[in-house]
């Protein structure tokens, strides 16, 4: 028989509101069925028995789907995720000096750790005077985040694009942020992340115009990496991606927020989207007026709100985010900034309630 402090954590538990989907989202209905489609043939796909030939035709159709999914016209390599991706790119890429925007997730920097850094602009936008001039160089790498995932801010990749092509570079955009929601844009290699818009942890992929921009790197996946492919991960990705639609969310789920952008600039919090050069309306960074970014998760999460105060693989060091830091925010409102994202199976109550703590916070 439950306490009645059981009880209580129980029902706090049941009615908890998710709203850190930049970190991850949950599991889409249809990826999951696809995932047990795939658990049912389990053989490697590389062998060559019966078996292992009709893993490999499940895994042949997966990657087909996830191509037209993205209108993709080169290769797809499916990796581990975005930071196996990422290190694949930026360790094997066939191209000179590589170069990288200081607002880069934390793999992207990882992997390149002598890599050249590219600032921001105050509002979020790679300096793309500064870029035109260092892609002067021979045919170099330049990685840059579709959608950052601290902010939300959107870079303007076809006129990055323009600039890199231009000089015979090649173009690396993380799309792990903006998969689902956005066309993969232009460019020559992308990275995609199967667990940020509805599909299993532990699988992405690598899309490359041609193999030929990349050096082998091991026995699977025609070559270019290590490991047994994850058949019905790969599965329950490409699943999760044609769940996604043309609509990813209804936009008035959206609309509590915005009331609350209002409220938060009256009592003299910070709306970062207000500056930024291309907000996207499923990420949003807020700043409390006079209360910390850690107190405020701390908060959230008593009241039963998941929020973040910033990038799931930094969060937990509790530092400045370096990304509000690349973008010049005054270090008081950097400190109090939290993050607050959506996603596939957020609900507008779920955005009100948020709202309705929030300043009560604010305002206590």
């Amino acid at each position: 028989m439950r306490t009645k402090s059981q009880s209580f954590r129980a029902r706090i538990i049941a009615e908890r509101i998710y709203l850190d989907h930049a970190a991850t989202t949950p599991l889409r209905p249809e990826a999951w069925a696809a995932i047990e489609q795939g658990f049912q043939h389990w053989a490697n796909p590389s062998s060559p028995h019966a078996a292992g030939r009709k893993a490999r035709s499940l895994l042949e159709d997966a990657r087909d789907r996830v191509k037209a999914a993205f209108g993709w016209q080169g290769e797809v390599i499916f990796t581990s995720g975005a930071s196996e991706a990422a290190a694949l790119a930026l360790n094997h890429a066939q191209a000179g000096a590589r170069l990288v925007s200081t607002v880069e997730h934390d793999c992207i920097l990882q992997a390149a750790p002598a890599a050249e850094r590219l600032p921001v602009l105050g509002d979020g936008a790679l300096d793309h005077d500064n870029l035109a001039e260092a892609v002067q160089r021979e045919r170099p790498l330049v990685a840059v985040q579709q959608v950052n995932s601290e902010t939300g801010n959107r870079q303007d990749i076809p006129a990055i694009a323009r600039l890199v092509q231009a000089e015979d570079g090649l173009l690396l955009v993380d799309c792990a942020q903006g998969a689902g929601r956005f066309d993969v844009p232009d460019c020559e290699i992308a990275i995609v992340s199967a667990h940020k818009f509805g599909g299993p942890i532990g699988v992405g992929a690598l899309l490359v115009k041609d193999y030929a921009m990349l050096a082998p790197a091991g026995g699977q996946e025609r070559g270019y990496r290590r490991g047994t492919e994850n058949m019905p991960g790969v599965l329950g990705m490409a699943a999760a991606l044609e769940a996604c639609g043309e609509t990813y969310l209804d936009p008035r789920v959206f609309e509590p927020l915005d009331a609350l952008a209002g409220e938060c600039r009256g009592i003299g919090g910070t709306w970062l989207a207000d500056r930024l050069s291309d907000p996207t309306p499923y990420i949003r960074a807020i700043a409390m007026p006079n209360m910390s970014a850690t107190a405020q998760v701390m908060r959230f999460d008593m009241a039963g709100i998941a929020v973040s105060q910033g990038s799931a693989c930094s969060s937990g060091t509790m530092k400045t985010s370096r990304v509000l830091e690349a973008m010049q925010v005054e270090s008081g409102v950097a400190a109090n900034t939290i993050r607050v994202s959506l996603g596939w199976n957020t609900t507008r109550a779920e955005v009100e309630r948020f709202c309705e703590i929030w300043l009560e916070m604010a305002k206590a």
